[in-house]
């Protein structure tokens, strides 16, 4: 009773959120502009709250929520974006979470209209996983709009989940996510080690040391940085950092987990060449392989991966081998989930999550084909974490010996298959991209049988026509 209930109010909340969003789009201000201005505003907002609880603010005198709320027009205007650029100043939570803000509400009875809703909630004393849920919601509305072009900050939360469950980060080990968006992988990773243990300072290490993200994106930090504060995570210092993660300080700080699913493509130009300051990669102009070298050189040894990568990464030659090479050398690259297309925002780009640890070379590789004959869409077939069930129990998470392949002479179209280490090092250039299922009905008759076949159904369609100018012969056409 009481979820539903929770459930409802989020769903209210939701609704009202995006029902200004709807109003202000009419009015020429993107969905995603409008959730920056709308998380800078509640954070005014929650830090208001907080002071009249007796539990101090972080906001400078001069520049709070009551400073704002009460003005109009053009005053209104003016003093919010003397806040914005106050605050981003600041070096801690508050300056992470206005990274490089701007207002994007220019005309005041819009931005009004805002502050109103705003005002109408409290949200400090809201529980985190609630008041949490509801900005995951917000952001998973705006990253399912075509028009806002944020579905490329945004992982399906489904996918998210069944990574971080089969790859099991425990409670006192470190996470990170160099491209880390609105903080999906993160999150899912907190939610997953918070119920291991009730020791405060396990607790403690969880919410202010255990995570790390970094976004080039001034505008992702902010939303990722929000989403974790909600979650009640990073509350003094945000774990997000605004950064190149190829080129920007790398000083190789090792983590236990990495979760990610980074930017496909070539690097923009203009944002330098990584082989020239990262004199360890192999050189190439493909962020999602450059992203590989950057997580494989800051994964602890014994350390766990997960991460999204298109299939250009497991088939391409040159550059691209050189580094699925060294991959398979130094690491265990033990499992591959092949994703079929529609899943996320640009369509029909095909992608493969790789699983590996480091340590140890690649013997066996485990394929689950998540792809062939499957089928989803954003808008009417979303993909759902029970989708992936039957790959989360194939995994066989902490204790991979005891796989069993659903693959078989008898089965050939299983989709769980073992392919040896005979198998993956004679394929040409360690390409990466099996495939195997094959559901095409095959035909096994002899051409006699064919041909006799079609003598059946010409004789058919003769009699066929045969009667039909029988019943027309006396009709006047």
């Amino acid at each position: 009773m009481a979820d539903n209930i929770q459930k409802k109010s989020e769903a209210s909340l939701v609704k009202k959120v995006w029902d200004i969003a709807n109003v202000l789009a009419a009015a020429g201000v993107g969905f995603t502009d409008y959730i920056t201005q709308l998380t800078y505003i509640l954070f005014l907002k929650m830090d208001q709250e907080k002071e009249e609880l007796g539990l101090g603010s972080s906001i400078p005198v001069g520049y709070k929520w009551n400073d704002l709320a009460e003005l109009n027009g053009t005053d209104l205007v003016d003093k919010y974006e003397e806040i914005l650029k106050e605050l981003q100043k600041d070096d801690g939570l508050i300056g992470t979470i206005f990274t490089k803000a701007t207002n994007k509400i220019t005309t005041p009875v819009h931005l009004k209209k805002v502050i109103t809703m705003v005002s109408s909630e409290n949200w400090y004393m809201m529980q985190g996983d609630f008041k949490g849920a509801i900005y995951e919601s917000i952001l998973e509305k705006n990253g399912q709009d075509k028009k806002s072009g944020a579905g490329q900050y945004f992982t399906p939360r489904s996918l998210i989940k069944a990574m971080v469950d089969v790859t099991d980060p425990k409670i006192g080990e470190t996470v990170a996510d160099p491209a880390c968006g609105t903080g999906g992988f993160l999150l899912a990773a907190f939610e997953h080690m918070k119920p291991q243990s009730k020791e405060i300072e396990k607790q403690r290490f969880l919410k202010n040391h255990a995570l790390f993200g970094a976004d080039n994106t001034s505008l992702v930090v902010t939303l990722a940085s929000m989403n974790l504060y909600l979650h009640d995570i990073g509350t003094n210092a945000s774990p997000i950092v605004c950064q190149d993660s190829l080129t920007e300080n790398y000083d190789y700080k090792m983590y236990d987990v990495i979760l990610a699913n980074p930017p496909f493509g070539t690097r923009p130009q203009g944002s330098g060449d990584v082989s020239t300051i990262r004199s360890d990669f192999v050189k190439t102009s493909d962020n999602q392989v450059n992203f590989l070298q950057h997580i494989m050189s800051i994964v602890k040894t014994g350390g766990r991966v997960a991460v999204v990568l298109p299939d250009n990464v497991l088939t391409d030659g040159n550059a691209t081998a050189k580094v699925r090479e060294k991959m398979l050398k130094e690491f265990n690259l033990h499992t591959i989930l092949r994703l079929p297309t529609g899943i996320f925002y640009a369509n029909g780009v095909k992608t493969n999550v790789l699983f590996f640890e480091k340590g140890t070379s690649t013997k066996d590789i485990w394929v689950y084909d998540y792809r062939t004959d499957i089928k989803h869409t954003l808008a009417t077939k979303p993909m759902k974490r029970e989708d992936l069930e039957d790959f989360v129990q194939c995994y066989c998470s902490g204790h991979l010996e005891d796989r069993k392949e659903t693959y078989s002479d008898e089965n050939p179209n299983g989709r769980w298959r073992k392919f040896s280490e005979e198998e993956i090092y004679s394929r040409d250039q360690l390409k990466l991209d099996f495939k195997w299922i094959d559901l095409t009905k095959k035909d096994d008759r002899s051409i006699a049988e064919l041909l006799d076949e079609m003598q059946e159904k010409a004789s058919a369609i003769g009699e066929a026509v045969s009667k039909l100018q029988e019943i027309l012969g006396g009709i006047d056409l």
